[in-house]
Parts: structure tokens; C-alpha cells; sequence
């Protein structure tokens, strides 16, 4: 083995001394993205797709123009959530995204696929290079806020998005079961590994409101979050309760009709 010059373009990439290179991927030249919020979770189930669409929502709402890039390649709900069945269309110079009923811009995998029942068997990395097409290839055009729903855990995916796009922050959605919230820790540490700013956690399914006597019930049991936040210095953004009309909300494609208040706070602390 040769002695170490120090010079990095005169080695092979797998040379232990190589200098770090930034793996950050340039947007479209058609894109002005000015924020790119990553949400995230230790594991599925917990309604990230679901907090991912009302921040969606409540920034559009607010004024900001507002894009939601769906990393969830395996997995894809962000086109039902909005009721978009329409595919994306390709140009010379890039891919369009779709835009929901109120603007918000969307791109996922379902766009492109010819049956959206259609499931992706592809293997990590290939999943990994279609969500950095996602950022690349297509036209975003003018954006405030970008919203990355990524899948679950911490495997190929969350890895690329901390690499190769520019996330100003992430997200980290949970719910109270005991199991979840050791699991969330997981996707934390990622983050500082990848030194990724945490901007909090929302706690969904956190009660159940009895819509008769309105009675607050931890059906999950007591919430462990402000331990885990705590412990990281993490800000608790909020935490939301099951909510079988919001669920509907996102089966029936309509969650941009969404207006209870619940999710207020969460925005407030977000947006401003």
C-alpha cells in the first residue's frame, strides 16, 4: 500500500483517509426551494403520513407555498391523503408535480406508477435513487415549505434524505405505547449521527376524547415522551388524539378539509 499523499482525486474512493465529500444533490435549476422539513419515525403505524399532510395543510393555509415529497416509495399514502389520482406528467426539461384542490404540490411514486395498487419491489438502493430523482428531476418551481414523509425506521431512505437534500430539519412523530417511544430514540440518535437539527416530536394517538361526556382516556397508556424529549433536549410540538373523523379525513382524500384544533399548537410552534 502506498503511502498516504493527502491528495484525495490521486486515490480510490474506499481509501480509509479519503477526505468526507458532500453528498448533497442540486434541486431542478426550475426550483426555488426556500425550506425542507424531513418527518420522520422509528416505526410505522404512528401517523407520520397523517402529520406530514396537516403540516402540509396548515403551511398552505398560512400563505406559504407548500410541496410535499413523498420518500415513502414502498409505501406511498401522500396522494391518497389529498385525492390526487391523476399521473405526473414529464417534460424536457424535468417531471411535473401534481397539486392538490388548494396548491400544495406532490410527487410520489404512485404518480408514476400505471396501477397505483402496483407494489415496488425494488431493492434499497433503487428506492433510495428515485427519492434523490424526486429532488432533482422534478419542477418545483417556487416553494416556502417542503415536507419529506419518510418511510419508517432507520434503513436506506432516512440515509439518503440526510445526505443527498438539504433538510433544514426533521420532525419525529411517535406514539405513547412503551415499545414506540424506545424506538423513536433510534431515529433521534440517526439524526445526530447525520447531524440533522431536530426541530420536536409530535405525539400521535396520544388520548381518545369521549365525544359523549368528554372524558380523557390514555388508551395507549401514560405517555413517556417528555422523558425522551427531555433526555435529548427535543421539543414536545404537540400532541394529538385519536381521531376517527380525521382518520376518514385521509381515507376519503379530503384531509385539506381538516379544521379542527388539535393540530394549532403543533402549526404555531412550526410556522410561527
Amino acid at each position: 500500500m502506498s503511502e498516504c499523499t493527502h491528495d484525495c482525486s490521486s486515490c480510490g474512493e474506499n481509501c480509509s483517509s479519503r477526505q468526507g465529500e458532500s453528498l448533497l444533490a442540486s434541486p431542478n435549476s426550475q426550483s426555488n426551494i426556500k425550506k425542507v422539513i424531513g418527518v420522520v419515525s422509528g416505526k410505522g403505524g404512528v401517523g407520520k403520513s397523517f402529520v406530514t399532510s396537516l403540516l402540509a395543510v396548515f403551511a398552505q393555509r398560512n400563505g406559504y407555498k407548500t410541496a410535499v415529497l413523498d420518500a415513502d416509495i414502498t409505501g406511498p399514502s401522500i396522494p391518497k391523503a389529498f385525492g390526487i389520482t391523476q399521473k405526473a406528467d414529464a417534460v424536457e426539461e424535468g417531471i411535473l408535480p401534481a397539486e392538490t384542490k388548494t396548491g400544495i404540490k406532490i410527487m410520489s411514486v404512485n404518480l408514476l406508477l400505471e396501477d397505483e395498487k402496483q407494489p415496488v419491489v425494488w431493492r434499497g438502493p433503487v428506492i433510495a435513487g428515485a427519492v434523490t430523482q424526486f429532488w432533482q428531476d422534478v419542477i418545483w418551481g417556487d416553494v416556502d415549505y417542503m415536507f419529506v414523509d419518510m418511510p419508517p425506521g432507520t434503513g436506506d431512505v432516512p440515509l439518503t434524505v440526510f445526505q443527498s437534500i438539504p433538510l433544514d430539519g426533521i420532525i419525529v412523530v411517535t406514539s405513547p405505547q412503551e415499545l414506540v417511544s424506545m424506538i423513536v430514540e433510534k431515529a433521534v440518535k440517526m439524526a445526530e449521527l447525520m447531524n440533522v437539527k431536530i426541530l420536536g416530536i409530535v405525539e400521535n394517538m396520544s388520548y381518545f376524547k369521549c365525544p359523549c361526556c368528554g372524558e380523557t382516556v390514555n388508551i395507549y397508556g401514560e405517555s413517556a415522551i417528555d422523558v425522551i424529549a427531555a433526555e435529548y433536549g427535543i421539543q414536545v410540538l404537540g400532541k394529538l388524539p385519536v381521531e376517527p373523523e380525521a382518520a376518514k379525513q385521509m381515507d376519503n382524500g379530503v384531509i385539506e378539509l381538516y379544521n379542527k384544533t388539535d393540530f394549532d399548537g403543533v402549526a404555531q410552534k412550526i410556522f410561527g
